[in-house]
C-alpha cells in the first residue's frame, strides 16, 4: 500500500467562465468543488495510472464534510484526522478563452498539539502496512511541522521507501531526517533556506549535500525550465518537452506521480526522468489537475533530453564475445 499524508488539504471551488472581465459582474459560470492539496493530486494522478493509494490528512468544519465528499466521488480512499478548525479553502477562478487562472486562497487552519499528537499516532499504526509513505505538501501551523521528519525517521525505522515533496520553515531538519526520494521546487528550497541556487555549480554542490546526509534520489525541477536530478552521487541535467502550458497547477504533483509510478514499474534513474517530466509538462496543457492519461505521457517522454553531469556512471560490457 502507498500512504500518502497531506497535512493541508484544500477545497477548492472552481469557477469556470468563458470570458472573465475584471471589476464588472461574471455571471452563469460553472460551479464544482475538487478536493486539493499536494497529495491529495499525487493520489488522483496515481489512480489515473492504475495505482491505488491511500490518503490521511487533517480535515474539519463543513468545508471538511465537503472536501471528504469530493474524495468519495473521486473514489479515492482516504481517512481523516478531525480538527477544530475549518479546512482550507481557495476560489479558483478559470477564463477559459484567454487561458487565465486566478487563486485566492483562505488562511492556513490552526492545529493543536493533541490534533498532532493524534496524526503521529495514526501515521505510526498505517505505516506498518505501507511499501511507501509520501509526504506533500505544506504544514497547515507551525505545531504540524513536527509530523515531516517524524513520519521520515519512522519509515526510515522500518525500511519503508519515503517519499517528501515539502516546503516550510523546518525544511534543513526535514533534510536531517534523510528521506528515500526528494522531490522541491528551487523557489521553494530558496524561500525555505534562504539561498540563492542561481549556477549549475551552486545546485551540484547543494545536490551533493543532499546525498551526504543519505537522501538518495533527488528532484530539484524549475518549471518549464531545465532542471536537475540526483540519483545517490551521480547527477542530471533535464531539458523539459516543450508544450504549449495552459494551467501549471498540480504539474509538480503529477511529476511526483510519475516518479512513483517509474518505481513501481521498475524503470531505470533515466527512464523515470523522461516519465515524471512528461507527466508534468502534459498535466500543465490543461485546467485539469493531475488527470494525465498514460498515453500522452508515453507519447512526450522520448522528447525529454537527459545530460549526465560531473560523475559518470560505468558501462560494462557483460555481453557473450566470441574469440
Amino acid at each position: 500500500m502507498i500512504l500518502i499524508i497531506t497535512l493541508n488539504p484544500l477545497l477548492e471551488r472552481r469557477f469556470y467562465y468563458p470570458q472573465i472581465f475584471e471589476g464588472k459582474v461574471n455571471r452563469n459560470g460553472k460551479v464544482l468543488y475538487q478536493a486539493g492539496g499536494k497529495g491529495i493530486n499525487v493520489s488522483r494522478q496515481l489512480k489515473k495510472f492504475g495505482i491505488e493509494s491511500y490518503n490521511l490528512f487533517f480535515s474539519g468544519g463543513n468545508d471538511g464534510k465537503i472536501f471528504r465528499d469530493t474524495l468519495k466521488e473521486e473514489e479515492l480512499q482516504f481517512t481523516s484526522v478531525h480538527i477544530d478548525d475549518e479546512t482550507r479553502q481557495a476560489a479558483v477562478i478559470i477564463s477559459q478563452n484567454d487561458k487565465k487562472v486566478t487563486s485566492f486562497f483562505s488562511e492556513n487552519p490552526e492545529v493543536n498539539q493533541k490534533e498532532v499528537d493524534e496524526m503521529k499516532s495514526r501515521i505510526e499504526k498505517m505505516i506498518v502496512n505501507c511499501e511507501m509513505v509520501v509526504i506533500s505538501g505544506s504544514s497547515p501551523s507551525s505545531l504540524a511541522e513536527e509530523i515531516v521528519p517524524y513520519t521520515i525517521k519512522l519509515a526510515n525505522d522500518l525500511d519503508k521507501i519515503s517519499v517528501c515533496d515539502y516546503y516550510g520553515k523546518n525544511l534543513s531538519e526535514v533534510f536531517e531526517s534523510s528521506p528515500t526520494i526528494l522531490h522541491n521546487n528551487l523557489e521553494e528550497i530558496e524561500h525555505s533556506l534562504d539561498l540563492k541556487l542561481k549556477d549549475e555549480t551552486s545546485i551540484t554542490d547543494f545536490l551533493n549535500s543532499l546525498y551526504q546526509k543519505g537522501i538518495k534520489r533527488v528532484f530539484l525541477t524549475n518549471g518549464a525550465n531545465d532542471f536537475y536530478a540526483q540519483n545517490f552521487d551521480y547527477r542530471y541535467k533535464i531539458s523539459p518537452p516543450k508544450v504549449n502550458p495552459i494551467d501549471s497547477t498540480g504539474s509538480g504533483d503529477a511529476f511526483v506521480a510519475g516518479i512513483i509510478y517509474a518505481w513501481k514499474q521498475g524503470m531505470i534513474f533515466e527512464d523515470s526522468l523522461k516519465f515524471a517530466s512528461a507527466c508534468g509538462a502534459v498535466n500543465a496543457e490543461s485546467f485539469e489537475v493531475c488527470k494525465v492519461s498514460l498515453e500522452d505521457v508515453y507519447s512526450l517522454k522520448e522528447k525529454v533530453r537527459i545530460e549526465s553531469i560531473g560523475k559518470k556512471m560505468k558501462i560494462i560490457d557483460d555481453s557473450p564475445h566470441q574469440e
